[in-house]
């Protein structure tokens, strides 16, 4: 019953788009075929740029961090450094917040988002990830930035298949039981007969994190941490063959990230440069956690009256509980004296919902191929405060739909053109509530409000000799603005939801065009795109919590990338990204301040090398080298630019005769720095808060791990 369309469709995993039958490109190669276009694009065909991160390209980085955003940071220099912390605000793809994906499910949670979207499966758990940059209209909803797909490992041929890991993580400078981390995972996979399934296991914890002067990094009480932290995943997934050409997934993933709650954190000194530390303590309330249970059962009919039909059904329960803190937001006099009242949120979403995809290749002799689609999601969240049970965003139901149609057309071989449109159509439904006494304890008139946009996009891509393609594309993203905080906000009498302005959806305008080169050996990539959105977002802090403003924002930038195979068994590759952002502060149309560095990146510049010294030994070095950059000084008068750094990590595979050693140092030479994050992004009329997250980086780390398959 297998036939060559098995391994393709295990690639695909859950979502759309796969060609049976598989051609081999100039380089005797089969295409990489990208999932989250919806549309089944060969990578090297596509008007806008995408990175595939290799199954190869993540145990490197493995061996190096378990933190996802980091691992994320380190492969692409336009995503923003990590903050390595549970919460991931403030880390951005070319500038923008991106669509997280596993398997083309929806991570992200467009009405309150959390940060933590990246907190919702292990790493061991994922094979590659398909890296969309830009707004991408294909997607729809919270693609404003691009898209990043988690696709999920498939299973091993064979009928049964065994793996097993254990690490263990320390500071060099420091071993003992408070400082150390261990994880592990077990496998087992395998097919038989017309079933295939994966059945995984990781379980996680993590000690005490050090910097680079071996002192006790702050721990994030509110937000969040991984440092002092535990993390388990159970994933599985089955699927049945009727035949060669139909196929029924099961999915199931449930994670969870807790805080152990063993620390407080010392204030640092920002003006002076002394970084925020920890005490062995005991916070007030409740451990900050992540608790996901994601669902999907997809349809492929890859044969329906010569057309692929793919089907997604997806359910999504998600909690995700903030640290107790005394915010003058959680006052209340009557409930206590104000200045002594310590409470904590919980943000509660459930989503579920239908991605539909229909593709028909090979019309008129070979040049169009049509892809037609539907897409139905309800999004069903809310946020109050955990220990007394108020309401801090009322509950908000959400719908959407947007069917929508894409077109590639080649009237010669060497030119691609791509066009499609995809119409969203939002509603909210918003009970009427009152505002907590911190924002006067006002009443909110509830109501509908309802969207429709129509999003188009445009592409081509020309290749007018072998090896080079030109490629330009405009392409337009559609997200909903963060209700949360624009409900929460509220303060002034006689509101209602149905004519508050902050509400509207962001439509983010991309235009890119840049030139590639592939000759299997050498691979290199420049481009140049500026994204904009007359009424955008940008976040800002108050205090110890996020305030979003709706402004005219442009974000532009240039990034290059050179790969090139020394020989079969050394490679290298050196990333570049440049972004500039700015917006209007005074809303005069005027493009006349820029953005700080909770919305853009630094400019990153990231090298690596790959060996195989022999078939037992293998090597990988890489150096991340981030620049100075200039910000506007904060609205508090706080000086944001950024002090670069650069970071060099190496680690080192031997092969025993019975599973894999592997070793490796991040941060080889212990650099001492505060993270992006707290140097850039941070700006608050209070000094306590600004002190209590001045946040060094973590420094020079031992992990020693063992792998086995079997």
């Amino acid at each position: 019953m297998r036939s060559k369309v098995t391994v393709v469709a295990w690639g695909t995993l859950s979502m759309l788009v796969v060609t049976p039958a598989v051609a081999l490109d100039s380089n005797g190669q089969e295409p990489l075929i990208v999932t989250a276009t919806r549309s089944g694009t060969e990578k090297q065909n596509s008007p806008q740029v995408v990175r595939v991160i290799t199954r190869e390209e993540l145990d490197q980085q493995r061996r190096i961090t378990s933190d996802s955003s980091e691992i994320l940071s380190n492969l692409l220099p336009d995503y923003s450094p990590p903050r390595q912390k549970m919460s991931g605000s403030g880390e951005t793809l070319r500038g923008r917040t991106p669509l997280v994906m596993i398997d083309g499910i929806p991570q992200s949670n467009p009405l309150r988002p959390t940060g933590r979207e990246l907190h919702t499966i292990d790493f061991s758990m994922i094979d590659h990830i398909e890296v969309i940059k830009g707004a991408n209209a294909t997607n729809g909803l919270g693609a404003a930035g691009g898209v990043i797909n988690l696709v999920t490992r498939r299973p091993e041929p064979g009928s049964l298949n065994q793996h097993f890991e254990a690490q263990l993580t320390t500071p060099t400078s420091e071993l003992n039981s408070d400082t150390t981390s261990y994880r592990t995972n077990y496998g087992v996979s395998g097919n038989k007969d017309a079933i295939d399934y994966l059945f995984s296991l990781s379980y996680e914890d993590q000690g005490l994190y050090l910097d680079g002067d071996d002192d006790a990094i702050g721990v994030d009480n509110t937000q969040g941490d991984l440092m002092d932290s535990r993390a388990y995943d159970v994933f599985g997934k089955v699927a049945y063959w009727l035949d060669d050409d139909r196929r029924l997934q099961l999915s199931i993933n449930h994670y969870r990230l807790e805080g152990q709650n063993h620390y407080v954190s010392v204030a640092g000194d920002r003006e002076n440069g002394v970084p925020t530390t920890s005490k062995r303590d005991e916070p007030e309330g409740s451990a900050p956690y992540n608790r996901v249970w994601t669902t999907g059962v997809t349809w492929d009919d890859y044969d329906l009256a010569g057309m692929h039909l793919n089907v997604l059904a997806f359910y999504q329960d998600y909690e995700s509980l903030f640290g107790a803190t005394d915010s003058g937001t959680f006052q209340d006099p009557d409930i206590a004296p104000v200045g002594t009242l310590y409470d904590q949120t919980m943000a509660e979403t459930s989503k579920y919902g239908l991605k539909t995809s229909l593709i028909k290749d090979g019309l008129w002799d070979d040049r169009i191929k049509l892809t037609l689609g539907l897409d139905v999601m309800r999004d069903d969240t809310e946020q109050y405060l955990w220990s007394t049970d108020r309401t801090y965003v009322p509950e908000i139901r959400y719908t959407d739909i947007s069917p929508f149609v894409q077109m590639d057309f080649s009237p010669i071989e060497s030119l691609t053109f791509s066009a499609g449109a995809r119409y969203e159509y939002a509603k909210l439904d918003i009970d009427s509530y009152r505002t907590v006494a911190a924002n006067n304890g006002v009443d909110v008139d509830g109501g509908s409000p309802d969207f429709d946009e129509t999003l188009y996009n445009a592409g081509v891509v020309w290749r007018p000799v072998d090896d080079w393609s030109l490629f330009a594309n405009y392409s337009e993203g559609f997200a909903i603005p963060d209700v949360g905080r624009v409900l929460r906000g509220i303060n002034t009498p006689g509101q209602s939801v149905d004519s508050f302005e902050n509400l509207r959806p962001i439509v983010t305008d991309n235009v890119e065009t840049g030139v590639r080169f592939d000759n299997g050996r050498l691979n290199a990539e420049l481009s140049y795109y500026v994204s904009s959105s007359d009424f955008g977002t940008r976040l800002t802090t108050r205090d110890d919590a996020f305030v979003m403003q709706r402004e005219k924002t442009e974000i532009e930038g240039i990034e290059a990338s050179v790969g090139y195979e020394f020989t079969d068994r050394h490679s290298g590759r050196v990333a570049y990204s440049h972004t500039r952002g700015r917006y209007d502060s005074d809303n005069n149309g005027t493009l006349d301040s820029r953005l700080n560095g909770l919305n853009v990146a630094p400019d990153r510049l990231i090298a690596s090398w790959s060996a195989r010294w022999s078939p037992k030994w293998t090597s990988f070095l890489q150096v991340n080298h981030a620049f100075d950059k200039s910000f506007d000084d904060s609205a508090n008068g706080w000086d944001t630019d950024f002090d670069g750094y650069t970071l060099v990590d190496a680690a080192v595979g031997y092969q025993l005769p019975v599973g894999e050693l592997n070793v490796g140092i991040a941060n080889l030479f212990d650099k001492q720095y505060i993270t992006y994050y707290s140097q850039s992004a941070l700006d608050s009329p209070s000094a306590d808060y600004m002190n209590d997250r001045y946040f060094a980086g973590r420094g020079r780390t031992l992990s020693v791990g063992y792998s086995v398959d079997f």
